[in-house]
């Protein structure tokens, strides 16, 4: 087993404020280096958003986050994850885009096949097509790399110099052409810079949409294309740019997660919600819970979004005015509404009607980068798209777990759904007639999806920050901007995971670097509370001449 985690000198206390993945993997870190640390989670199940849940009666799905393709290999190699179960299958295909024409474009299933797709609409994208993967992954590389490193300090250049100095050297490693391509990447629109690469429109459709994936932007918004980088650098099973599966769902990753924290010594309270971080001259001392009980440590790590952190569980008298007025202006708002269906068939797809490898993949229903663009504006005027943008993934197709015999599930993950919506309406009316459009919406591209459908769990923007914690229904713990990333993530002077209170830190996805089910957050602040550990031992120790 790899790790750069080293046990500190003795034993200390730590409490971690969240039980979703990222608070499992900083758990694990801390217990693994001698901490003795309780994870405190507010639900009755473990995982955050990552859970598998039964929704309808025989159905049960991934209800939030769906699919993997982020979490680092170094975090399941060490928490040994395959070993304790998990186990993920890859996509035949990557995705699957039906048009409203008649014709479809898949995605995936090797580069060959990938451009003899590309060339039903482009012979010249499919030409392309190798030098836009390589320039992504190019870029990704590097990307992976800082990942798993702490952002220097840019306002503290004695404290962080040297981190600094390394990272701009890793940039460094970049070509020209991947340096001015990553420049791109962090200040075009997702639409101009695939603009600069494809002509025909639904090949620009496919990568488009993950411009705007949990980001409530139109793929034509300046920087929407950092959005689309974001989410191509991650793998399966040690193949770049793939996603996949879990068997049991995503409830499989933080089970395993669970089983690794409890190895290790960790403790997992459900159903134990914090009400305060306790604050005393300046250094965290512990947490209240909602119940009244108050619990001591030397260490709070709270995997919740910075905004919820700083603006309802710490007290504002503890924190800088400056901080706290700037926190304030986080910006959280995703605008994702999310389903999970129970179907007594698959679905039948006009343009692809006959089964095949197309229905195991992401079915993006979205077929251009102005249907996009019209479906945000759309919802910045009136709360919501008229024409939803819908992702569906069938997970029953490659795990038959999932759902009786013969039925499915299906996942939808929609956009632009508006967490705050205009005066005079409110999610608890829309939630139905919203869900009855974006099936609707399916309904149009696979007719006779409607009459399939046996259950519905639908989670509007409120339901997801009610159910787990996502402030304004934001899947990555806040806007992936660019003056939201990297240092000043969730902004500067404190994108080292490190908060304005002594012994408070951050392992969530409102830090570096962002969201997804990666485990990098929690990786990165264990590493860090872990130094100033050593480093406070260190202290100690000269102080009495040893």
């Amino acid at each position: 087993m790899h790790s750069n985690f080293t046990p500190a000198s003795r034993k200390r206390t730590a409490l971690v404020v969240g039980g979703g993945h990222n608070g499992l993997v900083c758990a694990f870190y801390l217990a693994r280096s001698g901490f003795t640390v309780t994870v405190l989670e507010r639900r009755g199940v473990i995982g955050g958003a990552a859970v598998t849940e039964e929704f309808h009666r025989g159905f049960r799905n991934s209800v939030a986050s769906y699919t993997v393709s982020l979490l680092a290999p170094k975090v399941i190699e060490d928490m040994r994850l395959h070993e304790r179960g998990l186990k993920i299958l890859e996509r035949p295909l990557s995705n699957f885009l039906p048009l409203e024409d008649g014709r479809y474009l898949e995605v995936g299933g090797g580069l060959e096949r990938t451009q003899r797709e590309f060339a039903k609409f482009s012979a010249r994208d499919a030409q392309r097509l190798p030098a836009y993967y390589e320039a992504l992954n190019g870029i990704g590389d590097v990307l992976r790399e800082l990942s798993l490193q702490t952002p220097p300090d840019l306002g503290a250049v004695l404290r962080s110099g040297t981190r600094g100095l390394r990272q701009a050297r890793t940039f460094g490693t970049l070509s020209l052409e991947h340096r001015r391509n990553l420049l791109a990447l962090f200040t075009q629109s997702a639409s101009d810079f695939l603009d600069g690469w494809f002509e025909a429109d639904p090949v620009k459709a496919i990568f488009a949409f993950d411009s705007v994936v949990g980001h409530l932007a139109s793929p034509r918004t300046p920087g929407s294309a950092y959005v689309l980088l974001h989410h191509s650098f991650g793998g399966v099973n040690g193949k770049k740019g793939l996603w996949g599966h879990a068997v049991g769902g995503m409830g499989a990753i933080t089970q395993a997660m669970a089983a690794a924290c409890r190895d290790a010594g960790v403790v997992i309270e459900l159903d134990a919600p914090v009400a305060q971080v306790l604050v005393d001259a300046g250094r965290v001392t512990g947490v209240r819970l909602e119940s009244g009980q108050e619990l001591a440590a030397d260490v709070v790590a709270a995997n919740v979004n910075p905004r919820l952190l700083f603006g309802a569980l710490v007290p504002p008298s503890a924190l800088p005015e400056a901080f706290r007025s700037r926190m304030q202006r986080y910006r959280c708002e995703s605008a994702t509404f999310r389903m999970n269906v129970a179907l007594s068939r698959l679905p039948t797809f006009s343009c692809l009607p006959q089964p095949g490898p197309h229905l195991s993949s992401g079915i993006v229903m979205a077929p251009s980068v102005g249907y996009m663009d019209a479906a945000w504006r759309n919802a910045i005027d009136r709360g919501w798209s008229c024409r939803p943008i819908v992702e569906m993934l069938i997970p029953s197709t490659v795990d038959p777990s999932l759902a009786p015999k013969g039925a499915h599930v299906a996942s939808l993950f929609c956009q632009h759904f508006r967490y705050a919506l205009p005066e005079g309406q409110s999610w608890d009316d829309a939630r139905a007639p919203v869900a009855d459009l974006i099936i609707e919406t399916v309904e149009q591209f696979a007719p006779g999806f409607k009459d399939s459908v046996v259950g519905v769990m639908a989670l509007s923007p409120l339901d997801l920050e009610r159910k787990f914690g996502l402030v304004g229904g934001d899947i990555m713990h806040g806007n992936l901007s660019l003056d939201q990333l990297w240092a000043a993530r969730p902004m500067l002077g404190h994108g080292d995971y490190r908060s304005p209170i002594a012994g408070l830190y951050m392992c969530g996805s409102g830090t570096h670097p962002g969201g997804g089910v990666t485990g990098m957050p929690g990786h990165n602040a264990a590493r860090e509370i872990l130094r100033d550990a050593s480093r406070l031992t260190a202290i100690k120790l000269a102080l009495r001449g040893e």
